[in-house]
């Protein structure tokens, strides 16, 4: 038995061609991607200007991908909304919605469980299963829309999940995301995260997407991001680093660094010298996390002092900081960990 189509994740250009295979006349290609990406539909019968005969026919052929919603944890501080979706095949999935002043901003996942192995994550902690199709990427942002009712005007891809591990899905889904007939959100409006995959870094640049490239840096030195990371066994941090500066080249968009802060780990006097060393001259932004402490790991947070006076000796430097704000703290904030709850872990 052939294994159906995956409607969802295609763009208009194949749709099209894949309606002549069916044996129709290609402007109804556009219908379907109406009904899909911005009627948002869960099945074939709600298109109701197509005919009962191709309604049978997608059905035959294809799958139509729609998470289902498993639980919603909703935080009493903020407002922070956390989703755990179920995939058709019974694997879990976790998706964030923060809401913000300037919209609503949605972090999600790009893969079941993630293969990079960083210390102070619980994504990882069961390794990888699979990276996930655009249409399951993009339909965490179609079911948050529906659910809140409202417009999500930013996304970020930093969830569970390493996206440069699953690169082909992850452009086709940024293309689904930001084409006029769909959500049509701008690529100014999308962040990627990565741990630091320098081929795919590289690749992404000369694509000369408007996204912002978010790294997840965590250490101002080799020596110490091989403790935190062990993605720095294969790319070097300076590496790392050259190929930030590459995308700024490429696209003109400034890179963020993500740093999670743990203390006496990476928060001392000496990581922030070294930081700003590191990363000097770069048209960037850094952004300080104080560490989400996760019950597998002793990683503790900094007192708030420290955190302060990191970001204190970065800006003296001349390095534009922010720390993030804490957002759901209350609801398992950190990534991976309801998904694990779920597990059973």
């Amino acid at each position: 038995m052939k294994e159906k189509t995956d409607i969802k994740s295609m763009n208009l250009a194949e749709l099209k061609i894949y309606m002549e295979e069916l044996g129709e006349k290609s402007f109804r290609a556009r219908q379907v991607y109406q009904w899909l990406h911005e009627k948002q539909v869960s099945s074939f019968e709600e298109m109701t200007n197509l005919s009962k005969a191709l309604i049978e026919k997608l059905n035959q052929n294809c799958v139509l991908v729609s998470l289902k919603k498993e639980a919603v944890q909703i935080s009493k501080i903020d407002g922070t909304r956390k989703y755990l979706f179920l995939l058709a095949d019974g694997n879990v999935i976790e998706s964030v919605l923060m809401k913000y002043k300037h919209g609503n901003s949605v972090c999600i996942s790009s893969q079941v469980g993630c293969r990079m192995g960083c210390r102070f994550c619980a994504s990882t902690l069961d390794g990888l299963v699979r990276g996930l199709t655009p249409s399951e990427m993009i339909d965490q942002i179609y079911q948050i829309g529906k659910d809140i009712g409202e417009r999500i005007s930013n996304v970020v891809v930093m969830g569970t999940g390493e996206p440069m591990d699953n690169f082909d899905n992850l452009l086709k889904f940024i293309e689904l995301l930001t084409d006029e007939n769909g959500l049509h959100i701008s690529q100014r409006n999308l962040t990627v995260s990565t741990c630091g995959i320098v081929p795919k870094m590289r690749e992404l640049a000369e694509r000369k997407l408007q996204i912002t490239l978010a790294l997840s840096l965590h250490a101002s030195t080799q020596e110490k991001r091989l403790e935190l990371m062990p993605v720095a066994n294969k790319y070097e941090i300076h590496e790392v680093i050259e190929a930030c500066r590459y995308y700024f080249e490429q696209t003109g968009r400034r890179v963020s660094f993500e740093y999670s802060l743990v203390a006496g780990v990476n928060d001392t006097e000496a990581d922030a010298e070294q930081l700003a060393k590191l990363i000097r001259g770069m048209n960037c932004h850094v952004n300080l996390i104080p560490v989400n402490p996760i019950k597998e790991r002793s990683y503790v947070q900094p007192d708030r002092g420290a955190v302060w006076s990191f970001q204190e000796r970065l800006e003296k430097k001349g390095i534009n900081v922010t720390v993030r704000r804490e957002m759901g703290r209350d609801i398992d904030g950190a990534c991976g960990q309801l998904r694990r709850k779920y597990a059973g872990n």
